[in-house]
């Protein structure tokens, strides 16, 4: 959606997509997400149990927190903020 210096702003549309076994995303810059529409569920590599997102749910991604997709609802919308390294 925008791309500039420092920023990008990304639609994401799941369809039941989940993280592949074993991967995780580690990324080098804080990532803020909100679910605008459906549902999923994020596994946080440094916690037991997934965080469930349900449509208005957001939440901020520090970098190089690593985490991965373990569910989405069939469609799930996202919009997402990734914001360059500090």
């Amino acid at each position: 959606l925008l791309t500039r210096p420092g920023i990008r702003v990304e639609r994401i549309v799941s369809t039941g997509q989940a993280s592949p076994p074993g991967f995780w995303y580690d990324q080098d810059g804080d990532e803020w997400v909100a679910v605008l529409k459906g549902s999923a569920e994020l596994r946080f590599a440094d916690e037991p149990a997934p965080r469930r997102l349900a449509e208005g749910d957001h939440l901020l991604i520090p970098a190089h927190c690593r985490h991965r997709v373990e569910r989405t609802a069939n469609p799930t919308i996202w919009l997402a903020v990734h914001l360059a390294p500090r």
